[in-house]
């Protein structure tokens, strides 16, 4: 996979993709990240990339001509639609995008180039979205300063995903959200640590009990910290009785 970044702070990068996971991906040939500045394609003096908006308003805009240069030299397409069938995906990362989750980390993993454009200021040009870009994500609801910690968020998370890229190939189908719950809690040596105790389950080595209370352990943690994930969670019927009742004990028939 090639992953190309537009940002009007291409040093920003320069450290972020060194460590961990998306290192060694790209050390062994599954990802090439570049930054590029976006500055690069325009063709004023003053290399200007941003203008006032149209109608008035605070702040400034991102200008049309430097970010559609940019995509057709990285891509070699004028529009989104040239781009169909291709495996080449534009991402704009925008707080009106669609909110990025571990389903969207998925389809743009099994992409062959991906394009990230940073956006800054108020944003950038609403023709960049109408004509130019495929995806328009947003990784919260919220409004961060641009586009550059979105791009090393979903950068991060596609990596992990291709295949090679972790040192187990069950490790990605066995985090949170990939099967609609939150992960199962964890623990590691030492058995006891200031009192607390690892539970016995895990260290008596049943592997279908341990399966099962890793399940109602995530169906737990799902309820408490993300009860909105359960809705469209794969849940059996005995499962969301379990979870219907009060106070639901963790292992009540053993």
């Amino acid at each position: 996979m090639r992953v190309d970044i537009i940002t009007i702070f291409p040093d920003y990068f320069g450290a972020v993709f060194d460590y961990g996971i998306v290192r060694r991906a790209g050390a062994g040939g599954l990802v090439e990240i570049k930054a590029h500045d976006l500055r690069g394609w325009t063709t004023d003096k003053h290399r200007m990339v941003d203008d006032r908006p149209f109608g008035g308003g605070d702040g400034m805009v991102l200008k049309p001509e430097p970010i559609f240069a940019a995509v057709e030299s990285l891509t070699g397409a004028r529009q989104a639609q040239e781009l169909a069938g291709t495996g080449v995906r534009v991402v704009l990362l925008s707080p009106q995008g669609r909110v990025f989750d571990q389903k969207v980390a998925g389809e743009l993993a099994g992409a062959k180039q991906i394009v990230l454009i940073c956006g800054r200021y108020e944003g950038v040009d609403e023709r960049v979205v109408e004509t130019l870009v495929t995806d328009e994500i947003s990784i919260g609801d919220y409004v961060l300063s641009g586009g550059e910690p979105a791009a090393a968020v979903v950068v991060d998370a596609i990596v992990r995903l291709l295949p090679g890229a972790l040192g187990s190939e069950t490790s990605a189908s066995n985090d949170s959200f990939s099967d609609g719950l939150l992960d199962f809690p964890h623990y590691t040596r030492p058995p006891e640590f200031r009192g607390s105790r690892a539970p016995e389950v895990l260290l008596g080595g049943n592997h279908s009990e341990i399966a099962r209370w890793r399940r109602r352990r995530a169906l737990l943690k799902t309820r408490r910290n993300r009860p909105d994930l359960l809705e469209c969670a794969a849940l059996s019927e005995a499962e969301r009785a379990w979870l219907a009742e009060e106070e639901p004990e963790i292992f009540r028939d053993e």
